[in-house]
């Protein structure tokens, strides 16, 4: 395993369906636009989307032939306000589909019972002992100025040991 490929591994995982765990993407049933990698210098701005971005890594010795590195990832998640019903009904609600977008993908974060290793891409996600929790911040709705309500989630996933 390549320390400068996670973030595809991860997206990979992120895009799968058909393997009993939430599908993400519309085209497959799920609730966002977009799953990619990295973040793009022009974000398109009506696309419900998820951003893998890797903010940070650690290539840990632990032994003196061997090694764990452990990336965290973040992932930004944009979340465009429709203009169906009235605004007070249509901001509360786009609020609550994002919540349950949002539980959708921890849902496939976390994985299948037995297999936090996103299907053999990682040794583990959110599972080692320091790393096992997922987090998820919302921003402020009422200091959103565009239509457009944005959270964070992030995660840890430890690499395959390199001997």
């Amino acid at each position: 395993m390549s320390t400068a490929d996670p973030v595809t591994r991860e997206v990979a995982w992120l895009r799968s369906s058909g393997d009993g765990l939430p599908a993400l993407l519309k085209s497959a049933g799920g609730p966002w636009d977009a799953v990619q990698g990295y973040w793009p210098r022009t974000p398109e701005q009506r696309l419900s989307a998820i951003y893998v971005l890797r903010p940070a890594l650690v290539d840990a010795r632990w032994a003196n032939q061997r090694k764990l590195t452990t990336y965290d990832f973040r992932l930004k998640l944009l979340w465009p306000v429709g203009s169906t019903t009235t605004a007070a009904q249509l901001w509360e609600t786009e609020q609550q589909n994002l919540d349950i977008a949002v539980d959708l993908l921890i849902t496939r974060i976390r994985g299948q019972l037995g297999d936090h290793t996103h299907g053999g891409r990682f040794l583990s996600v959110a599972e080692a002992p320091e790393h096992a929790r997922i987090t998820a911040h919302f921003e402020d709705p009422e200091r959103v100025t565009a239509a457009m309500l944005r959270a964070e989630v992030s995660y840890a996933a430890d690499d395959q040991s390199v001997i």
